[in-house]
């Protein structure tokens, strides 16, 4: 997903929660820098792709798109935004504009022929990198709902979000050297800007450029501030008035008490509204 705008679902004032659940380089990736010390290296392995920690990076994720930490609820999720996406559907946010939402349905088909989204796969080709509905309407949006309640199409979802989006960025800041929470900050601008040198490659690119991570000898609050300032700046210049509180009330919180290492427990804000994990 690549968001445009604010995606509510419904208003959740506070929400407690907290149940553990239970990587390659990408081809925008610069090559391996210097390893970084064998205490932060520790920390970098140990990371958000612990059972736990992904659970919490699924929350924490899931509070900005969907407003609410119960992020399994949004398999069946499928709404226009408006965001000149086409429809955003499931778990992660994958569009019928950005090719990640067609690249999954032709997936699972592959391995499930004749489920429920298959027939819209010649439609979903021709709206990819548009905002066009033609030939989704009216059946898309309940077709979506109804395979969401299929285990296979949820495994098929939560595989896609790992491979397009999470397992790049976790990997990504381990080499440079970052802890739970970097890799956090790195997963979240992956999911919302998408990869690339106009995504989030290009904010790594240019945070780089002003600030070395800890894997180059750095700070790493030093290079995180850095990153979130410029991760902001885009989110503005890109969209002009956008709420950028997923980063001014969640990780620049976060970044600011020195937790680097997404300790529970945890209390941020987005939209306004209060999230705790105890």
């Amino acid at each position: 997903m690549k968001r445009a705008g604010v995606l509510i679902l419904a208003a959740v004032p506070v929400v407690l929660a907290a149940t553990a659940y239970g990587s390659s380089p990408t081809a925008h990736d610069d090559p391996r820098p210097v390893p970084p010390s064998a205490t932060t290296q520790g920390r970098a392995a140990v990371g958000l792709a612990a059972p736990a920690m992904k659970n919490l990076a699924q929350e924490l994720v899931a509070s900005a798109e969907n407003s609410t930490l119960d992020w399994r609820s949004a398999y069946g999720y499928v709404q226009d935004i408006g965001d000149g996406q086409g429809y955003t559907a499931g778990v992660i946010g994958f569009c019928t504009g950005t090719h990640d939402l067609l690249v999954l349905v032709e997936t699972y088909t592959a391995a499930h022929p004749g489920n429920g989204l298959a027939r819209y796969l010649p439609a979903l080709r021709r709206v990819d990198g548009t905002d066009s509905h033609q030939g989704l309407d009216p059946g898309f949006p309940a077709a979506w709902r109804a395979e969401a309640k299929v285990p296979a199409f949820q495994a098929a979802q939560d595989a896609e979000r790992d491979r397009i989006y999470f397992d790049p960025a976790v990997s990504t800041a381990k080499r440079d050297g970052l802890g739970p929470l970097g890799q956090f900050i790195y997963y979240d601008a992956m999911v919302f800007h998408g990869p690339g040198t106009d995504g989030f490659y290009g904010i790594r690119a240019r945070a780089k450029q002003r600030a070395k991570p800890p894997a180059e000898g750095g700070s790493e609050r030093a290079y995180l501030g850095t990153f979130l300032d410029i991760r902001r700046a885009t989110m503005q210049a890109k969209h002009p008035g956008i709420d950028t509180s997923r980063v001014d009330t969640a990780q620049r919180k976060f970044l600011d008490e020195g937790n680097l290492e997404l300790r529970t427990p945890l209390v941020w804000k987005v939209y306004g509204e209060t999230y705790k994990v105890p």
